[in-house]
């Protein structure tokens, strides 16, 4: 079916657009990301891309016209492929009272055609795994008239709410709550004693009271939503059915929402007791005199800090040259510097070759020659998507990964891959949204696209950092020349007041149109700021639009106002440019 183009909504108060010029003919190849047509607002020009390969098939508005957003302009489909563009218009409800028909009350949000009621042991979505891709399914499969299953082998709330994302920050909470203690005295608090002893079966029972609660709040949704659940292991076969145990259930169609685990590295030594995953270190309940951490990606980071917080000797190998070297260079440059001074050690551009246990402590031998003495380590390498219960399906795969198109279905119709297992975006907010659009395809046929590209992603580090889009190394590379706005929390009031004056908020936005590639901060409250960007760059605001923007004070995030307006050269609190 041929996909429409329309006329683009380049900004909140954008109405309509001109067509300055079509690059491409009807009967014209056209892969995605090509250049389609130039287009004008009242406040910029833009270059439109394709958002699908095929043919131009037509143009229905050519060079001059003007048209109101969201207008159909153009068609893209297989060649030969007929657009009907005349077609009279369905006649509207007022159409057919008018004609004296009856007309029925409008459906429910709901998805499911009337049919025929299912057996007992058959479903419209079947879900394998109850992790943040997988109840998000679920729910938004029931919320929209499915009948849905849902099987999950442990835990419901996958690794974010038991092994990560929450156990983590509630460890994190308590490095914030020391280095408060830390500061105290220069605030005019004088504590009676600044001795403190950390006690960490208190620490770890109420870490695991924060992840019962939500995961138990998650089994609740999902019986309030009619959803039946399954718990066991749950082996998916060709046929779309799941055994579980020695029951097995029939799904129309299937959603794996499997996760991920824990990846390894074969050298010698690593299979120690001594060397913990991240997993293990959540439940340990005694503090290591020394702690190394084998990899400084954000698992690795986050976890040594805590570590470090509680007067551990922590000591970081990365393979890299910068820690979490996914991340703007600059920013990483810049939390490695303030870790090293909170008392971490990081090694960077450095390999581990082999690991030695010796009178219970531990020797990492790295491949400069150098040597690491720990009493633990911990294993942070990253994650790997978990495939057990899937072996008999013959899906296509991507280096380990379950490959998905656009709609989150994978090369065997009607079966979906939502979160980590496929290898897209391994963050649990990502899976909320992709479990969220396998449910609807699977009900509704494949209309929606997981859109993941301002998909915002953070570090719990005190400070935090955050960013979306791309880096400025990545924007230099596809644009060449681009616009860079910063500004520094050190001159933010509420920063300056809360001991927190740390850190920048980075801007970084093309030369032609002032179009938003990437939003990066390193400094208080980044998680929360970088929300208000994935949502600026997701409407496609340009920098000249935000600064029309008015933000509180005093806040952290007058420091991202100030940021968009350094692009621009305008902003206030910024010392001039050098010309």
């Amino acid at each position: 079916m041929a996909a429409e183009i329309i006329m683009p909504k380049l900004g909140v108060d954008m109405q309509e657009g001109e067509i300055i010029e079509w690059k491409k003919q009807e009967g014209d190849e056209v892969k995605e990301g090509d250049i389609l047509l130039e287009i004008m607002s009242d406040k910029t020009n833009m270059e439109i891309e394709a958002e699908d390969s095929g043919v131009l098939l037509k143009i229905v508005k050519g060079d001059g016209e003007v048209v109101p957003v969201t207008q159909v302009i153009g068609y893209i489909g297989a060649a030969g492929e007929v657009v009907e563009t005349d077609a009279a218009p369905a006649a509207s409800a007022d159409d057919l009272k008018a004609a004296g028909l009856e007309v029925p009350d409008a459906p429910a949000d709901q998805a499911v055609a009337q049919r025929a009621p299912l057996a007992d042991d058959e479903y419209d979505i079947i879900v394998v795994g109850g992790g943040p891709a997988g109840y998000y399914a679920a729910i938004r499969g029931a919320q929209l008239g499915g009948k849905v299953a849902i099987v999950e082998k442990s835990e419901f709330g996958g690794v974010c709410l038991n092994k990560g994302c929450i156990p983590t920050k509630t460890y994190l909470k308590n490095a914030e709550i020391l280095d408060g203690i830390k500061i105290a005295a220069g605030r005019g608090i004088n504590l009676a004693s600044t001795n403190y002893t950390i006690d960490m079966d208190k620490t770890v029972d109420f870490k695991n009271s924060v992840v019962k609660t939500l995961t138990g709040g998650v089994q609740g949704l999902l019986k309030a939503n009619k959803v039946a659940i399954f718990n066991g292991l749950g082996q998916v076969n060709p046929d779309k059915t799941v055994t579980i145990g020695s029951e097995t259930i029939k799904g129309h169609n299937i959603i794996l929402a499997t996760g991920s685990k824990v990846s390894r590295i074969n050298i010698p030594g690593i299979d120690s007791s001594l060397v913990l995953t991240s997993d293990d270190i959540l439940d340990l309940r005694e503090i290591p005199k020394s702690l190394a951490v084998i990899g400084g990606g954000v698992v690795g980071i986050e976890l040594g800090l805590v570590w470090a917080s509680y007067g551990v000797e922590v000591t970081v190998i990365e393979m890299a040259d910068r820690i979490i070297p996914a991340m703007d260079k600059e920013v990483s440059l810049e939390l490695q510097k303030i870790l090293s001074k909170k008392g971490m050690t990081i090694k960077t551009s450095v390999g581990l070759e082999e690991i030695v246990e010796a009178n219970n402590q531990l020797t990492l031998k790295l491949n400069n020659g150098e040597e690491v003495v720990a009493e633990k380590a911990l294993l942070s390498i990253g994650r790997v998507p978990q495939m057990k219960g899937l072996e008999k399906l013959d899906l296509e795969m991507d280096r380990g990964r379950i490959k998905v198109d656009d709609y989150q279905e994978t090369s065997i119709p009607g079966i979906y891959a939502p979160g980590d297992v496929n290898g897209l975006k391994m963050l649990a907010h990502a899976a909320y949204r992709m479990g969220e659009v396998a449910a609807e395809n699977a009900l509704k046929g494949n209309t929606r696209k997981a859109h993941l590209a301002f998909t915002p992603a953070a570090v719990y580090t005190h400070p935090e950092v955050a960013m979306c889009g791309i880096t400025e190394e990545e924007a230099r590379a596809k644009y060449g020349n681009v616009l860079i706005g910063k500004s520094s929390f050190t001159g933010n009031g509420r920063a300056i007041a809360s001991n927190e004056a740390q850190g920048f908020v980075k801007v970084i936005a093309d030369s032609k149109y002032h179009e938003i590639l990437g939003v990066h901060i390193i400094g208080p409250a980044a998680a929360e700021l970088i929300n208000e960007a994935s949502t600026i760059m997701e409407n496609e605001l340009t920098v000249d639009e935000v600064v029309q923007s008015i933000h509180g004070h005093p806040t952290f995030s007058e420091n991202m106002y100030e940021a968009f307006a350094d692009v621009l050269g305008e902003a206030v609190h910024n010392p001039p440019r050098r010309r």
